[in-house]
């Protein structure tokens, strides 16, 4: 019996022995391998981070573009060496980007959390303008950053920057007073004038409220620093001899406040934009000489040690309006459209001689002059405002120590045609005035007379107003879809107010010479091939 129960107990031993190596050796059920999945939540190419309920894009361009007679991005020859038209001057010069953006998305019980952002992989010429002797050499001081340029160089410039949520915006983002092409109605040039322009994005808070029907209303706090100023001129440090004015702003103390009410619908878009600009000296006594030229030393409205005790002009508040218009799907053809946008600025000159960087300060060119004198020049300074400190003998006596504002303003616009889906073509111009009240002109011309000028001929007449135009034309040829060939023609005049001649130094090389005052006129021609991606 005993034999016969050590049997079968061994034997359910075996089998349960058995019975789990079999299990052992089951296959055992795999993870589910999480592929990346199609987003079509926010159209054509968002795609789910795994794992998450994030959607991705990633996208951006490569562009190759040349510029002759001009700088980078069809800048024209309105200033510098190329100004000057001297034998330091550039005859072309190039630039080469990639720009890579990345934008996310979730939605959330407060609606969709947008991030984004844009980094520009870019090489240009060197200094991507004109250049002097130091900067040819590869002098750290004279051409610093620029040498970023050098073979082997390149640098990333970061435009976009901004988390969007239930409204908001924060970030550097367009401001919340610029229209949806910027400073670009038609044309490749990142210099057309006559209007805002903050296309690479600007630090900035705003909030977007939405009406129903393609109506709403933004407002918004822009950081001033680069987007939103131009320069306040002390005139105790007068212009130069070509018009540059040494910049005498104060720290920033306020933000620009900025908005806008916009309609857009199927027929195109019509927006009113504002912006409240703080303007603010810094001392009223500062180094009125410069280091020479080459050397380096206390640069003109750089400050002294008796600028705390000399005082300050009181702050002022300047602004700007904007009115704009896009007329789409227009009887020529389909995809044809007009873009427009007029500003008046009092103070906020940046509104109107507007670039995606800082404003040109000054307009400076020269060209052939008359029997007798060497040349001829034409210049222009932008500024939002000039002070001169009261008290003072000379050609500043009788002065009242206020900041008096710079008007401005600008109309530019252009017309798109689409010939067939392969072939477009734009023509684009604008129209800037700038102008000083009575006041300032008296005292900007009293110190630069004084200071700059010597044997003024008998029908010499100061005036710093001046106006500017430009008139261009472009052409694209896309033989494959996000593929695109452009050349854009531009003409920029430069209308200035002086008459008459002197006898002045320009910077070098230019001599020492009777210079006639004239209007001055530029041509520049851009070619470009991008593919976006």
């Amino acid at each position: 019996m005993k034999m016969v129960k050590s049997l079968i107990l061994g034997s359910a031993a075996g089998l349960l022995a058995m019975g789990g190596a079999q299990a052992a050796d089951l296959p055992v059920k795999a993870k589910a391998v999480e592929y990346v999945r199609i987003c079509s939540l926010y159209g054509a190419g968002f795609w789910y981070i795994p794992g998450t309920d994030t959607c991705m894009k990633i996208g951006g361009y490569l562009r190759v573009d040349t510029t002759f007679n001009g700088s980078i991005y069809n800048q024209p020859a309105w200033s510098g060496d190329l100004g000057q038209q001297n034998r330091y001057a550039d005859y072309f010069a190039a630039r080469s980007r990639m720009a890579l953006t990345v934008d996310t998305r979730t939605a959330t019980e407060y609606g969709v959390v947008r991030t984004f952002a844009q980094a520009d992989f870019q090489f240009s010429t060197l200094g991507g303008s004109t250049t002097n002797p130091n900067s040819i050499n590869g002098s750290l001081p004279v051409a610093g950053s620029q040498l970023l340029d050098t073979p082997g160089g390149g640098y990333v410039a970061v435009e976009f920057v901004f988390i969007q949520f239930a409204g908001f915006t924060f970030g550097k983002s367009a401001s919340a007073y610029a229209t949806p092409w910027h400073g670009y109605p038609g044309n490749n040039s990142s210099f057309l004038l006559g209007g805002h322009d903050t296309v690479t994005g600007v630090n900035n808070i705003q909030y977007t409220a939405q009406f129903g029907n393609g109506v709403s209303g933004t407002i918004g706090l822009d950081d001033p620093t680069v987007f939103d100023r131009t320069v306040v001129a002390n005139l105790t440090v007068p212009l130069t001899s070509q018009g540059a004015v040494a910049n005498a702003y104060a720290g920033v103390h306020a933000p620009d406040v900025v908005g806008n009410i916009r309609i857009d619908q199927a027929w195109g878009l019509f927006q009113i934009s504002a912006s409240a600009h703080e303007v603010n000296g810094s001392y009223n006594v500062l180094n009125t000489v410069g280091a020479p030229a080459g050397a380096v030393g206390l640069p003109g409205a750089a400050p002294t040690n008796l600028s705390e005790l000399s005082g300050h002009p009181d702050t002022k508040w300047g602004g700007a309006v904007m009115a704009a218009l896009q007329i789409k799907n227009i009887p020529t053809g389909p995809g044809d459209d007009f873009k427009i946008d007029a500003t008046f600025a009092k103070g906020n000159t940046k509104q109107v001689i507007s670039t995606s960087s800082t404003s040109p300060n000054p307009f400076s060119m020269f060209g052939s002059g008359n029997f007798g004198s060497f040349g001829s020049i034409g210049f222009g300074a932008v500024t939002d405002g000039v002070y001169a400190p009261a008290g003072l003998a000379g050609p500043l006596f009788g002065a009242d120590g206020k900041i008096h504002l710079t008007t401005a303003w600008g109309v530019r616009g252009a017309f798109n045609h689409n010939w067939d889906p392969y072939w477009s073509s734009s023509l684009f111009g604008s129209y800037s005035s700038v102008s000083y009240d009575n006041t300032a002109k008296f005292f900007v011309c009293s110190t630069f007379t004084a200071a700059r000028l010597t044997a003024t001929s008998a029908d010499f007449s100061c005036n710093p107003d001046f106006n500017v135009s430009q008139l261009g034309t472009i052409t694209r040829w896309t033989p494959v879809k996000n593929l695109t060939f452009s050349g854009e023609f531009m003409w920029f005049h430069l209308d200035q107010k002086f008459t008459g001649s002197a006898i002045l130094t320009p910077s070098a090389p230019m001599p020492t010479a009777r210079y006639d005052f004239k209007d001055q006129d530029t041509f520049s021609l851009n070619v470009r091939v991008q593919r976006n991606f």
